[in-house]
């Protein structure tokens, strides 16, 4: 026979792991993105490289992640309090489709500039700009699937003010992709000053 006080400790120590393992993806993701970035600052000194103007779209998706970040906090202190995160995670799960929009809207205005990811026409520096920008996006469809998860099971009522992981979960997620994509974004679009 399980007792109430072993039920919550079996539930206290899934958060945990859950949470552990959370924050090794996120490592891992760190080690792939500031390895990808590295290799970035070294290539730019080979040839068949051009400074590349990012597109304005990029500058909207980058508006559009850090709301997102914005109204998935309110979504878990509307939790925290007692009250449905349903209509903010929907908010923010559309931000992010917003944001994937105009990461495509960028990717087109940079092939109308001439930027192509391959082909004899294209460069170094247009290659691995589509390279880290494709990467980041690839994990924010991570991102959306457990926004749309969350969503769904806050529309069920799943979350409480004392149960609320899997929406703490998802939301460290989403902003370390926030943070990611600021990253990406201020990197390459100060990095020939730098460099």
């Amino acid at each position: 026979m399980t007792s109430e006080s072993s039920i919550s400790e079996e539930q206290l120590n899934k958060e945990k792991a859950g949470r552990m393992l959370m924050w090794l993806g996120i490592a891992a993701m760190v080690i792939f993105f500031g390895g990808l970035t590295s290799a970035y600052i070294v290539r730019m000194n080979g040839g068949n490289w051009k400074d590349i103007r990012l597109p304005y779209e990029f500058y909207i998706s980058t508006a559009l992640i850090l709301f997102s970040s914005l109204t998935m906090n309110m979504a878990i202190a509307g939790v925290k309090k007692g009250r449905s995160g349903t209509a903010l995670l929907s908010l923010t799960l559309l931000l992010g489709c917003g944001f994937a929009l105009f990461q495509f809207l960028g990717w087109r205005d940079l092939t109308h500039s001439g930027i192509y990811f391959t082909g004899k026409q294209s460069i170094a520096s247009g290659q691995y700009l589509y390279v880290l920008t494709w990467a980041h996006l690839m994990h924010l469809v991570g991102g959306i699937i457990s926004l749309i998860w969350v969503s769904i099971r806050s529309s069920q009522g799943e979350y409480s003010p004392s149960n609320y992981n899997g929406l703490r979960i998802s939301s460290i997620f989403w902003h370390f992709l926030d943070f990611l994509w600021v990253y990406l974004f201020l990197f390459l679009l100060f990095i020939r000053y730098l460099a």
